[in-house]
């Protein structure tokens, strides 16, 4: 156990858009600690999903795919007398967002196009039309928490 609880580390906002979000999702998607790299390839699919929607600012087109790709509950394992339950519970506001950023980056990095900017550019568009992986991955938590709403009254 901790002695006291971490501190929070303040993030600045990225140089372009000038937003939070946008540098804690390039923290997520940055490997080996190269940041640069990192924030190229988000710009880059930014510039793309510009294109394939004209009407819309690229971050808000970033920040509805985030917000559908969120879960609000997700499913624990429980012992309880031998049997191991999965019990429903709501998530913490963090969690869902690390959840939701990770959710994409990860099924971004599984499509078939050629570079990440397209990759992550696909999954974004994909997620913000209510489809695509890590939507698909939100819809299956969110089932998977409903059909064991039975076991819910286990929870502390």
């Amino acid at each position: 156990m901790r002695r006291r609880q971490a501190k929070k580390h303040t993030i600045l906002p990225d140089p372009k858009f000038k937003d939070v979000l946008v540098t804690k999702f390039v923290n997520n998607m940055m490997m080996h600690g190269k940041k640069s790299v990192a924030f190229k390839i988000f710009y880059d699919a930014m510039d793309i999903v510009q294109e394939k929607v004209e009407e819309e600012s690229p971050v808000d087109v970033w920040k509805k795919a985030l917000t559908n790709v969120t879960p609000g509950v997700e499913v624990r394992s429980r012992r309880v007398g031998g049997a191991t339950f999965q019990i429903p519970t709501p998530v913490r506001d963090n969690r869902k967002q690390s959840l939701a950023m990770s959710w994409l980056i990860s099924h971004s990095r599984k499509r078939n196009e050629k570079t990440m900017a397209q990759k992550l550019a696909g999954e974004i568009l994909a997620a913000a039309k209510e489809e695509g992986a890590a939507y698909k991955k939100k819809e299956d938590m969110h089932r998977m928490a409903e059909a064991n709403k039975a076991f819910s009254h286990f929870r502390f």
